[in-house]
């Protein structure tokens, strides 16, 4: 078994903004795995949110013994962008090699396209607005704020696409006072889903808190070890293979969560589509998917996803699984 990892950078089709800063183009690792001649491979994002670099996460990846299987990956690295890679790749290699579909080896129905959101990001409310106007025949719309002066966007937004569904995402950029300020008016505009409002840190000002939307946990919500902390303050969790280390361990989040009564969001990092080809598996029923990654790039892999009036579909062999 050969594990290979390169370096790969995609133009993002305009500059990307949320509260933690800008981009313009996504840097990503590609994993490979090779045996018996035959390749499988997975992508990740490594985020400094989470203490990754590019360099960390490569130097995981290459610590890795030759031989690997995904039962013992699971006790070599921990959840991250480094064992997400290398779990992706590896169910790519195990369909190829079985000549079978993931979701047949995975025992799942067979998927079907699910609606993804598409996401406007940090800007002024006139270029907010604008962007709406652009996006506003999408089905759903995700907006990136966390402010302390984000009425004036929320509102734009909602002029410029009045019949899209609308999720925000703070990434954790508000207090919970502004939240609590905030939560009526996310209610009078019709924002369904509200996703990590508060620092990571700080969310247990959530306990006890009148929730009138649903407010999803992102950055508090890792892996299966995350959900006892959650009680109390999350409806929803969103659920990254990224953040869960592979689509091992986050289908395994979803029936866990699913089991607990939360609501199921699937979410990403800016990457290609070969990042979200094995999350659309996780995404089948959920309450919100958003894997729009793709989308917001100026170039993506051969054989990308295809996205269109019915949602991101399942990829196709050429692609993974």
């Amino acid at each position: 078994m050969q594990i290979d990892v390169t370096r790969d950078v995609f133009r993002l089709a305009q500059v990307f903004t949320i509260s933690r800063g800008s981009r313009t183009e996504a840097k990503v690792l590609t994993v490979r795995i090779t045996q018996g001649g035959v390749t499988g491979w997975g992508e990740c994002v490594p985020y400094a949110r989470y203490d990754e670099t590019l360099e960390s996460v490569t130097a995981q990846i290459e610590g890795l013994p030759a031989e690997l299987t995904r039962a013992a990956l699971y006790d070599l690295l921990p959840a991250g962008a480094a064992r997400n890679a290398v779990d992706c790749a590896l169910w790519d290699l195990e369909a190829k090699r079985a000549g079978r579909r993931v979701w047949d080896l995975a025992g799942l129905p067979v998927p079907g396209p699910e609606i993804t959101a598409y996401t406007l990001s940090l800007d002024t409310p006139e270029a907010m607005q604008a962007q709406a106007e652009i996006h506003a025949h999408r089905p759903m719309l995700k907006i990136k704020l966390g402010t302390p002066d984000d009425m004036p966007r929320l509102e734009a937004v909602r002029r410029g696409a009045p019949e899209a569904k609308i999720i925000v995402d703070a990434n954790e950029g508000w207090s919970a006072e502004v939240y609590a300020d905030l939560a009526p008016h996310l209610v009078r505009l019709g924002v369904a889903l509200v996703e990590q409002p508060l620092p990571a840190g700080d969310d247990a000002a959530l306990i006890g808190m009148a929730r009138p939307v649903p407010v999803c946990a992102d950055e508090s919500c890792h892996d299966r070890g995350s959900l006892p902390g959650l009680k109390g303050k999350y409806d929803v969790v969103n659920i990254k293979l990224d953040k869960t280390g592979g689509l091992t361990e986050a289908l395994a989040l979803r029936e866990a969560a699913l089991t607990e009564g939360y609501g199921i969001m699937v979410g990403c990092m800016v990457g290609s589509s070969l990042a979200m080809a094995p999350a659309v598996l996780v995404a089948q029923g959920a309450m919100v998917t958003d894997l729009d990654g793709p989308l917001l790039l100026a170039e993506d892999r051969e054989d990308a996803l295809i996205f269109d009036a019915a949602g991101v579909h399942p990829p196709r062999p050429e692609l993974w699984g």
